[in-house]
């Protein structure tokens, strides 16, 4: 199935050579999470910690709706968009 990522911040699209949309194959988020990181190396570094889990500053969106899976193996349908974006603050 192709779904399309958006990556809502410079940091992420460094990885993607500045692509805002990216399109990946997977059934599930985390095999479309998977297929991203394969496809451009680094951005790995980002979203999953050394377990293999989601950062917990990662917010993922698909559809547009919130979704944080914790568990990534909900199935995704081919076309579904999925929105990632960090969740930083300031000071």
């Amino acid at each position: 199935m192709t779904v399309k990522i958006n990556l809502f911040y410079p940091h992420l699209q460094q990885f993607t050579n500045y692509q805002e949309q990216v399109e990946v194959n997977g059934a599930t988020i985390g095999e479309c999470l998977s297929d991203l990181a394969k496809r451009y190396p680094g951005i790995d570094k980002v979203i999953f910690d050394e377990q293999g889990k989601l950062i917990s500053y990662v917010y993922v969106l698909i559809n547009g709706k919130p979704h944080y899976p914790t568990d990534l193996s909900k199935p995704v349908n081919d076309g579904d968009e999925i929105s990632i974006a960090l969740l930083l603050a300031g000071g």
